[in-house]
């Protein structure tokens, strides 16, 4: 993950023989009316170009299962967006292609040969998020990728070797809004036959939006003047991803459940508040859990609750993920409600780049870092990349 502080940038770069990228970061936040740009820096060998020319692309792909697999002549995997740059030779001055403090640096730093790139979002692009696969699922997974791809061919559509590219996933994630909302609050009223008197139950959060990592507290309140004995309260949270492109399928999974044992009787009252905690580190195994989108180096997390632009049509989104408390009472049946709320990251603090050094510290992704944790298929997921080295020394 990027990391910047006072004292240093972390560069993320890949390098093969002919191209290398070149990122201040892989994290890009969703701000609902607008999106962090992409920008980096692309180095070249001219030499190893032998005349050839460099394309960047920014692409973002929602793939629902393995690539070779085909269901009633549906591909499976769909480009949501793609938006190509060639940067050498460059079509404009070097200059007027900075955007960004940190590609000055990295410009200045690499040397004549590196040339800015930079990408604008739109705002109708999903955030990164996949599901889980179960520890036996081949392949690759349900999922919304962002992906920056450097090549060197002839022309932009001509066929690419794979030594002449150099892939980097990306996520685009949101943080949690500025600003308390509504805190949520659900009751209702249940009569029953041969019971003069209804049940009322009441369940309440103490805010809208919880961070990850953070215990939920549910304030359950419930008056009991039915006849009706309540013989358990079971309270859970639910997970909802929507796949909402090709077939609309709705996943509801329960990431924490707490089974109370409490009982209420006929005319009497309850009030307590239970906490619950929803962690991946308890659903590692679960097929189907959305996920924060992730970077194959590091964890993740589950997935973040989605905060849709209005006027976005939903249907281009991939996969919408919600959460709600559920609260059921067993009385003979059961009485449920719904609470809904936010599951996110608090917005990280902002370092000013007047107070940054100017340091760069450079981390490198190569193949053999991951042997044996990825597969063969590692070059069309993007981290990582063979050839020689091109960078400075100098670290």
């Amino acid at each position: 993950m990027h990391v910047q502080s006072s004292r240093s940038w972390r560069v993320f770069q890949i390098k093969p023989v002919e191209v290398g990228v070149y990122m201040g970061k892989r994290d890009f936040v969703d701000r609902v009316d607008s999106v962090d740009p992409v920008d980096g820096v692309i180095l070249v060998d001219p030499e190893a170009l032998q005349g050839r020319k460099v394309f960047v692309t920014l692409s973002c792909t929602f793939r629902y299962g393995r690539d070779d697999m085909d269901v009633m002549g549906i591909a499976f995997r769909r480009e949501l967006y793609l938006s190509t740059r060639q940067v050498y030779p460059p079509l404009q001055d070097r200059e007027k292609g900075i955007h960004t403090r940190v590609q000055a640096k990295l410009l200045r730093k690499l040397g004549n040969n590196s040339y800015p790139f930079f990408f604008e979002f739109p705002d109708n692009l999903p955030c990164s998020v996949a599901l889980q696969p179960a520890p036996s699922d081949v392949g690759k997974q349900c999922a919304v990728e962002f992906e920056i791809k450097a090549f060197s061919a002839e022309s932009q559509d001509a066929k690419v070797r794979k030594r002449s590219t150099v892939k980097l996933m990306l996520r685009k994630v949101q943080y949690a809004p500025e600003g308390e909302g509504i805190a949520p609050s659900v009751e209702t009223t249940r009569d029953f036959v041969m019971s003069d008197k209804p049940l009322h139950v009441k369940a309440s959060l103490d805010k809208e939006v919880y961070y990850h990592g953070e215990p939920i507290k549910v304030h359950v309140s419930v008056t009991n003047n039915s006849s009706k004995n309540i013989k358990n309260i079971i309270l859970s949270i639910d997970q909802i991803a929507n796949v909402v492109l090709y077939s609309n399928d709705s996943y509801a999974k329960c990431v924490d459940i707490e089974d109370s044992g409490d009982s209420v009787s006929p005319g009497a009252t309850l009030q307590k508040v239970y906490t619950l905690l929803p962690l991946l580190a308890n659903n590692r195994e679960r097929r189907g859990i959305a996920l924060d989108g992730k970077l194959k180096h590091e964890d993740t997390n589950l997935a973040s609750s989605s905060i849709i632009k209005e006027g976005v049509l939903k249907e281009v989104l991939g996969i919408m993920v919600s959460y709600r408390v559920m609260v059921k009472l067993i009385v003979g049946g059961e009485v449920g409600l719904e609470v809904p709320f936010k599951l996110m990251h608090p917005k990280p603090d902002a370092v000013k780049e007047s107070e940054q050094e100017e340091e760069i510290v450079f981390e490198e992704f190569k193949r053999s870092y991951l042997k044996g944790i990825i597969g063969d298929d590692d070059d069309e997921e993007g981290n990582v990349s063979g050839g020689d080295d091109m960078a400075p020394k100098e670290k």
